[in-house]
């Protein structure tokens, strides 16, 4: 493809010929395909090819057995690079097209803000397609029981975005936790230095002329309509409402993902935020959330408590430490002493004199080649994957619990039989959001 695309050419290869509304619903469930040899060629495609969604579908296609068949992008000036990285690809702007159209995908990529994650994955998904999903993996907690569910239905292989489910120093953290190196762990403490966007607007931006390369309408998908504004993206749509999740929603499921699995945690028994402003457009500046999860058989209550926007524990909580402001991690502390984990470096035991010597035991879980190999390897029936949809649909409905207590103004006790906030229906709105006609689950 010429560095120097036409509009025409980008409308045309992006198949915009009217009655892209008309697409939506009307698709017919499918079945995954049966499981294939190791060497077996895997069709791939993107939905959302620049940004991140451009990194995405470049780790897939570094297996030499990975064929990009197509991408979509409603952004044909951010995607342009992928574009031109696969020029046999297929080019489309609106996804719904795209999965109708080329009948060969086997998988595929979502890497959209988060307000589209849901659409997008469930028609992939009732299609047979396999699925990796950016994280958090929806917009709300009902869709994310849904993912869940389809998932399961439709026997799909499924990935979460959340790439440190691989790092070998999260695995090992996971060992030295369930091994009992700190001793029954009860409270849990997770900082991130986001956000690093713009949050807390209590208005709405004006109008600006869309840009010639942008399909506006198809970016908003389930949302209301309303005016361009470059407040909203790229990237800089995290902190709104209607299009992002916050900083929680962007870090916590990275942050939060080895407490989830070592510990075994499941859904909270009540939620309750502080931060500022309250905002009905934007998530705020700042928020401290904390989390209470009950038993799990043998393992004991957890307390798990999220801070946000320069927001951070006592030194003392963190074994005497000051955490630096770029800090990203977690803190567990156990009855026998303290586990520091800091984003992608080796976890810390602490006190470290208490630890000198120790060893821990010897590892025992999988370490993987990648996460987006894992579940390359898993489309084509080798293995299985991390954070499947059945692991990370509780960690990201748990997760954005802490938003609609935040957003609510109060604790929330939350029933994860009927996904409802007890003797608290104004929760419901925020739980389960409408969609616009065309673009419903």
């Amino acid at each position: 493809m010429e560095s120097n695309i036409t509009r025409r050419e980008l409308m045309r290869r992006a198949g915009l010929a009217g009655g892209l509304a008309a697409l939506g619903g009307i698709w017919t469930e499918g079945k995954a395909r049966a499981s294939r040899s190791a060497n077996e060629r895997l069709s791939v495609a993107a939905i959302g090819a620049g940004g991140q969604g451009g990194s995405d579908i470049q780790q897939v296609a570094s297996d030499p057995t990975v064929d990009v068949v197509a991408l979509c992008d409603v952004d044909q000036a951010r995607a342009a690079d992928t574009f031109k990285a696969f020029p046999k690809a297929r080019v489309f702007t609106d996804f719904r097209q795209m999965l109708e159209q080329v009948k060969e995908i086997d998988a595929v990529t979502v890497s959209t803000p988060d307000h589209t994650h849901a659409p997008a994955a469930v028609m992939a998904m009732k299609l047979g397609k396999h699925v990796y999903c950016q994280k958090p993996l929806t917009h709300s907690v009902y869709e994310a029981r849904v993912l869940m569910d389809v998932a399961r239905k439709h026997k799909v292989v499924t990935q979460m975005g959340t790439q440190g489910h691989a790092f070998p120093s999260n695995i090992r953290a996971v060992e030295l936790l369930q091994s009992g190196a700190i001793g029954p762990v009860r409270e849990v403490h997770v900082v991130t230095d986001r956000p690093i966007w713009p949050q807390g607007m209590t208005e709405l931006p004006g109008s600006q002329p869309v840009p010639a390369t942008l399909a506006w309408d198809l970016w908003l998908g389930p949302r209301e309509h309303r005016p361009y504004h470059s407040a909203y993206l790229p990237f800089v749509w995290r902190g709104w409402w209607d299009f992002g999740t916050g900083a929680l929603g962007d870090m916590a499921c990275h942050l939060m993902d080895v407490a989830f699995w070592a510990l075994k945690l499941r859904y909270p028994t009540s939620v309750v935020a502080e931060g500022e402003p309250l905002s009905r457009y934007s998530a705020p500046k700042w928020s401290v959330i904390t989390y209470q999860f009950p038993r799990r058989g043998s393992l004991p209550a957890v307390k798990m408590v999220w801070y946000d926007g320069g927001k951070q524990p006592s030194p003392e909580t963190a074994g005497g430490r000051r955490l630096g402001r770029e800090f990203n991690g977690s803190i567990f502390i156990g009855e026998k002493g303290r586990l520091l984990l800091e984003h992608a470096q080796e976890p810390l035991l602490l006190p470290v004199d208490q630890f000198e010597g120790f060893k821990g035991p010897d590892p025992y879980l999988p370490r993987p080649k990648s996460h987006y190999q894992q579940w390359v390897d898993a489309c084509k029936g080798d293995g299985k994957t991390g954070s499947s949809f059945d692991y990370s649909g509780p960690l990201t409905e748990a997760v954005l619990l802490g938003n609609v207590a935040f957003r609510l103004g109060r604790e929330i006790e939350y029933d994860p039989a009927t996904m409802r906030a007890r003797g608290c229906p104004e929760a419901d709105a925020l739980l389960r959001e409408p969609y616009r006609a065309g673009w419903e689950l």
